[in-house]
């Protein structure tokens, strides 16, 4: 038995450190573990030679700095996550290892008038698909982050109101999904998930405060301070979409007028350009026409960036992020929108938030969510489950 204080105690704190700085990386130099944990240069590297004898990490040459270092690497047999992201239109799921390497991913259209439990019958099947054809144990499966386009309660884990997939309100979406699959499954939004997906493989990496500006069927932000998601203590953090920007605008659908959302989400967009480009238009649709040069739809994006800047303003205004990272079918419009939104981030935010700050496109576009989900997976999992190579104590019970 290890007494707390004891030596032993203080090699397996420092062992569950090392595991943890490595697992929410990918990947680290030994001197990049050093100055993440604190613990001295020859600490880690004692360490991180027990951890390849045990087969948890992997060690290969790199450089840094223009001189020779080792990568540190968890194993890729030393476990596996999910990502499952429910959207607007689309189911979606991916499959990668502890070392941060996607295995496989897959989507398929989603009806959104389907019920809860037919969405959640259909991850259960496509999870499966998955696994058997990228052909790995299934028992190495450590746990499933799932996005749904909605609030989360952070006490209760209940979906809240979503105009996105109204049926599933009410919800427990991780209980429901744990229970087809028989692994822990956390959930959060896909803002956040977007977030998280950005900070780990696109635009936000290396930043530890960051905006991610999700705009489609509704206008939502994941917030990241300090390197963590923040969901305040409801999880409703970052309805940047109800911001107010005119008191005696359009009726928006959470009874207010004038939110950022009534100016910039597709379903309030669109509509003005159903006279001139007909009724079947997409924000994709837009995009692309924009791109291509069409001055109604190159009018209509400009306009929504100013009206984001306004919020993405605010934002800087009291968060002061270093990054802010626009994602969804907008994000393809480059700077056709990002001008503007850089535009109304000068003028209304403090000067010096403003000149500290970047407006970039998310790197990861629609992939962002599921790349968010495993990201979250990876971050909830127990380290000390891997130091003991229990991960998982059983196989999942996919179909």
């Amino acid at each position: 038995m290890e007494t707390p204080g004891s030596q032993s105690s203080l090699h397996r704190a420092n062992l569950e450190r090392v595991v943890r700085a490595v697992r929410l990386a990918g990947s680290l130099t030994q001197a990049e573990i050093a100055r993440t944990t604190g613990l001295s240069a020859a600490t880690v590297s004692n360490i991180v030679r027990e951890l390849k004898d045990g087969g948890t990490v992997e060690v290969t040459p790199t450089s840094a700095g223009g001189r020779r270092a080792r990568s540190v690497s968890l194993s890729g047999d030393a476990g596996m996550v999910i990502g499952v992201d429910f959207g607007h239109t689309h189911l979606r799921v991916a499959l990668g290892n502890l070392a941060h390497k996607v295995l496989a991913e897959q989507s398929e259209p989603l009806d959104v008038d389907a019920s809860a439990a037919q969405g959640f019958d259909r991850a259960e099947r496509l999870v499966g698909r998955l696994i058997e054809r990228a052909g790995v144990d299934r028992a190495k499966v450590a746990g499933v982050g799932l996005g749904v386009p909605g609030p989360i309660d952070v006490e209760s884990g209940t979906l809240g109101s979503t105009s996105i997939l109204p049926g599933w309100a009410g919800t427990k979406p991780a209980e429901e999904l744990k229970d087809r699959l028989g692994v822990p499954v956390h959930v959060d939004n896909d803002a956040n998930l977007g977030a998280l997906g950005e900070l780990v493989w696109g635009s936000g990496k290396g930043v530890r405060d960051l905006a991610y500006i999700k705009v489609a069927s509704g206008v939502g932000a994941g917030l990241v301070i300090s390197g963590r998601i923040y969901r305040g203590p409801g999880g409703t953090a970052g309805e940047i979409g109800h911001i107010t920007l005119d008191e005696s605008g359009p009726v928006c659908r959470c009874g207010n007028r004038g939110c950022l959302e009534t100016f910039a989400a597709a379903r309030y967009v669109l509509p003005l350009l159903h006279s001139s480009h007909g009724d079947d238009l997409t924000m994709e649709g837009v995009v692309a026409l924009a791109r291509e040069g069409d001055p109604g739809c190159r009018r209509v994006i400009a306009d929504v960036g100013r009206h984001i800047g306004s919020g993405v303003a605010n934002l800087c205004n009291l968060l002061n992020p270093s990054r802010v990272v626009l994602g969804g079918a907008l994000a393809e419009a480059g700077e056709l929108v990002l001008g503007p939104i850089r535009e109304s981030v000068g003028r209304y935010a403090i000067p010096s938030a403003a000149r500290q700050l970047s407006v970039l496109p998310g790197a990861l576009g629609s992939r962002a969510e599921v790349l968010g989900a495993l990201a979250l997976a990876l971050s909830e999992m127990g380290d000390s489950t891997l130091l003991d190579g229990s991960v998982p104590t059983a196989a999942p019970a996919f179909t």
